[in-house]
């Protein structure tokens, strides 16, 4: 036994050790990889180069893009290495600056979906008054405030791993050093490492989670106030594709650490896990900008002004 296992690696198995499975694994998560990248990288810039954005809801967007792309980036891109080079070890010191940045951007995904529902009850509920409520100053603080809390607040977790010991069964059977699945390989007691898991679960995901359930009751009531059904599918219009993120990211996410002590069918909490560290930030760009006219129109100009400066290059290097 090794108090800590600070000098020592953990062996993540991934998925499979069949080699034409890595193969095709290797490639769908690489281009989801770099779906997700791109998708977002665009998201951010049509909201910076585009005036008509430089507004509440689609600054917490941009905002929301940059954690998910730091959220994916934490675990792809090892998981792909692993794949590439047979290799399935991480160093414990990895494994934990790995555990300490994926908390750190699920917990900022958390606070910034609460963020944005708070600004869709402003906008339907109050309209008269959301630029007044919704200024620059509360959006900075709300942006730097969802970003420092997270900083702080996925420590806890990450530290309890430093008093734990673990013996010789160091197989870690996931993509990526989760929590939930790094403690279960503890030989010393984890109830203090259960309670701060759960604890954090509860403050920074349950608590989010209410604040959104809180101002959506309040702006389905507003909608169902509107009188023509026009106006009904306007309002809820704006809000549809903050709802659609929400469900899949916390439906899976929550469902995970919850359900890691109960379970133990490692093979549905991967499947759980893909969910929400690939597939979710990957659709979050399709989602807002297929269902969102003015984003669409600021891609067009980003693109369009990408293709020339594509062309400009070629022929200089020709």
């Amino acid at each position: 036994m090794e108090r800590g296992n600070q000098t020592g690696s953990f062996i993540l198995l991934g998925f499979t050790d069949d080699p034409d499975l890595q193969s095709l694994l290797f490639g769908l998560f690489l281009s989801m990889y770099l779906v997700t990248v791109l998708g977002n990288v665009l998201i951010i810039l049509a909201v910076i180069s585009d005036s008509h954005l430089h507004t509440p809801m689609y600054f917490f967007l941009s905002n929301l893009s940059l954690a998910d792309i730091g959220f994916t980036s934490i675990t792809i891109p090892k998981a792909l290495r692993n794949i590439q080079t047979q290799s399935k070890l991480i160093t414990f010191a990895g494994c934990i600056s790995q555990v300490y940045f994926f908390l750190l951007f699920a917990c900022q995904d958390n606070l910034l979906l609460t963020v944005m529902a708070y600004d869709r009850f402003v906008a339907i509920c109050h309209p008269l008054h959301y630029m007044d409520i919704m200024n620059t100053r509360l959006c900075l603080l709300m942006a730097l405030g969802s970003l420092l809390v997270s900083v702080l607040g996925a420590l806890p977790g990450t530290l309890t791993i430093l008093r734990l010991s673990f013996c010789t069964n160091i197989e870690i059977p996931h993509f990526f050093c989760d929590l939930p699945a790094v403690l279960k390989l503890a030989c010393s007691d984890t109830l203090i490492s259960h309670i701060v898991l759960y604890s954090e679960t509860i403050v920074l995901g349950v608590f989010p989670l209410t604040g959104i359930l809180l101002s959506y009751s309040q702006i389905f009531s507003s909608i169902l106030r509107i009188s023509s059904d026009r106006g009904k599918y306007k309002a809820f219009s704006t809000c549809g594709s903050h709802l659609l993120v929400v469900s899949l990211f916390y439906g899976t996410g929550l469902g995970v650490y919850l359900s890691s002590v109960a379970t133990q069918s490692s093979r549905i909490t991967l499947m759980a896990s893909v969910m929400y560290t690939m597939v979710t930030p990957m659709l979050n760009p399709f989602i807002y900008s297929l269902r969102n006219r003015d984003i669409k129109v600021a891609l067009g100009r980003v693109l369009s002004k990408m293709v020339p400066l594509g062309e400009r290059i070629n022929a200089h290097l020709l």
